[in-house]
């Protein structure tokens, strides 16, 4: 059987935010497919932005080793954030946009100064970073029942969807986010924990990563991009009229309601 080209699997995807989720994309990339994986998020990308759609920074994925193992790979991968994506702190998010959602709580950072180098050290990061957030990224899947692969979840935009920044910002200055505990409560109840150090060994490392990767892509992290540094604890499904409230520790706190307006 013919290989489905990147142009239908990047189509395919985009149909299932309004039709519903579809089956893994064996039919035209293998689960380790990373070069065939990101040609499909870029057709996506390219076309999102000539609708109108602005990237407002990218998101790390993969990055706890646990979730590496589980998709038998050895990096973590990234995706587009859009500013339709941005969730306001304690704001809404409607159901009716998404498909099957879980929560993770992050920590974000917010670039002062851009990051053009190929070899973007982690200190190199942390001298550019204007201000340290507590966050919860809403991923999501268009691939039926989560069943993906790394090629799967790279081609789907790294199964992103939504996410929320705390409202106030602080310098990284002082801020230990490497020990920082996480604690994100759903309804009042306590539903995952972590740790900073759980973002590649260092939220930094994460975020190095991200802006030397992106650098080699010609596409380098720049002044006011918003970068998600990867989750600090397991993934928590959602439900109907959930509140989620996500606390990291001399961060603060940031929350939303999985409800409509």
């Amino acid at each position: 059987m013919e290989a489905v080209n990147h142009e239908a699997l990047a189509l395919r995807l985009r149909d299932a935010y309004a039709k519903g989720a579809v089956p893994p994309l064996r039919d035209g990339l293998e689960p380790q497919d990373a070069a065939g994986a990101y040609a499909v998020q870029t057709i996506n990308t390219r076309f999102w932005e000539a609708q109108g759609r602005r990237i407002v920074g990218r998101k790390a994925g993969l990055t706890a080793k646990a979730v590496q193992v589980q998709l038998g790979v050895d990096q973590p991968d990234f995706g587009v954030l859009f500013d339709d994506m941005r969730v306001d702190d304690g704001g809404r998010l409607d159901p009716a946009k998404c498909l099957q959602p879980k929560a993770e709580a992050e920590i974000a950072f917010v670039l002062g100064a851009d990051l053009p180098g190929a070899d973007t050290t982690p200190e190199q990061v942390a001298a550019a970073v204007a201000t340290v957030h507590a966050a919860i990224e809403i991923v999501d899947s268009r691939i039926a029942d989560w069943k993906i692969t790394f090629a799967d979840t790279v081609a789907d935009n790294g199964s992103s969807a939504f996410f929320v920044l705390a409202q106030d910002g602080k310098p990284l200055e002082g801020l230990d986010i490497w020990t920082a505990g996480m604690v994100m409560q759903i309804n009042g109840a306590t539903a995952s924990l972590g740790v900073g150090a759980a973002a590649l060994g260092h939220p930094l490392n994460a975020a190095a990563w991200l802006a030397r990767t992106l650098a080699a892509r010609g596409e380098p992290l720049k002044a006011g991009d918003i970068l998600l540094a990867g989750a600090l604890g397991p993934m928590v499904a959602l439900n109907v009229d959930d509140r989620v409230e996500a606390f990291v520790g001399g961060l603060g706190s940031c929350s939303f309601t999985y409800a409509k307006a």
